[in-house]
């Protein structure tokens, strides 16, 4: 039997790599830093922004764009702590790409917004295969998640320039190796910042901000 083989010229993912450059340069013309927080539900994005913001409203304009499949719950606890939200549905997609947040900025008036943060939806996998736009991505991995995420989800932890270790004052209760988190991440990525913090208390926040604050100058 013959086989027909069939040459594919164009990449699944380059129509998506190209909205990404316009949003980046989107972005660039507003003057709008924008950074795709990524992690599991659960892990601490929410908490984890909110503190960031309170941190920085005072020296930076900052917006806020929800993902989720369903609801508006994180959207409006950004509103109700006074920063500008829109709220995305993904319509079932388990991730944003660069086409729904293309469609999301232009509903999202940016004018004067120095970092937009983009919290995408709950998941350590496809929201890792997609380039949204944004400059910086940034995982946030849970001491409860456990040490051994960076094996288990290898792309991820490739794709961030920045690994935010979450709830570290629960360290107490479960078994964390920060030595060992770290050489993974390294391994995978060695020119991604690891930061060691706690959203619930604020142990090790500045060393997060100051890496906000350069990414920003």
């Amino acid at each position: 039997m013959a086989i027909k083989v069939i040459d594919v010229n164009v990449g699944v993912f380059d129509e998506n790599n190209e909205i990404a450059d316009e949003v980046r340069a989107y972005n660039k013309d507003k003057g709008t830093l924008m950074i795709n927080i990524m992690a599991s539900p659960g892990a601490g994005k929410t908490t984890t922004l909110l503190r960031t913001i309170d941190a920085l409203k005072e020296e930076f304009s900052i917006g806020v764009m929800e993902a989720d499949i369903e609801a508006s719950v994180d959207a409006e606890k950004m509103a109700e702590a006074g920063v500008r939200s829109i709220q995305v549905h993904t319509g079932g997609e388990c991730a944003m790409d660069a086409s729904m947040v293309h469609q999301a900025l232009q509903e999202f008036d940016t004018d004067g917004i120095d970092l937009l943060f983009m919290e995408n939806v709950g998941n350590l996998v496809c929201t890792a295969e997609q380039d949204t736009g944004a400059d910086y991505n940034v995982e946030i991995l849970s001491v409860p998640e456990g040490d051994d995420k960076p094996l288990k989800y290898p792309l991820m932890f490739s794709v961030c320039q920045c690994v935010l270790i979450n709830k570290i004052d629960t360290r107490n209760w479960f078994a964390f190796d920060d030595a060992a988190v770290t050489e993974r991440i390294h391994r995978l990525n060695p020119d991604a910042d690891v930061i060691f913090l706690s959203g619930k208390t604020g142990e090790g926040f500045d060393q997060w901000i100051e890496w906000l604050r350069a990414k920003l100058r």
